[in-house]
């Protein structure tokens, strides 16, 4: 199974408070950060509520 690398590009200021928690449970905390994260329903779940914040590669 391949890897996504995801990095916060827009800032969590002023969005709703479930948004920043999703962000935050992603490890994401400041334009810039990136994390790997497995490629699969839960973590895709996420990137679906938030994705226009995000810039999202594949690892392979």
């Amino acid at each position: 199974m391949a890897n996504l690398n995801i990095k916060l590009v827009k800032s969590l200021n002023g969005r709703l408070e479930k948004q920043v928690a999703t962000a935050h449970s992603m490890g994401l905390r400041k334009i810039g950060d990136i994390t790997v994260q497995p490629d699969n329903d839960q973590t895709r779940g996420k990137i679906a509520k938030i994705g226009y914040l995000l810039q999202v590669t594949e690892v392979k």
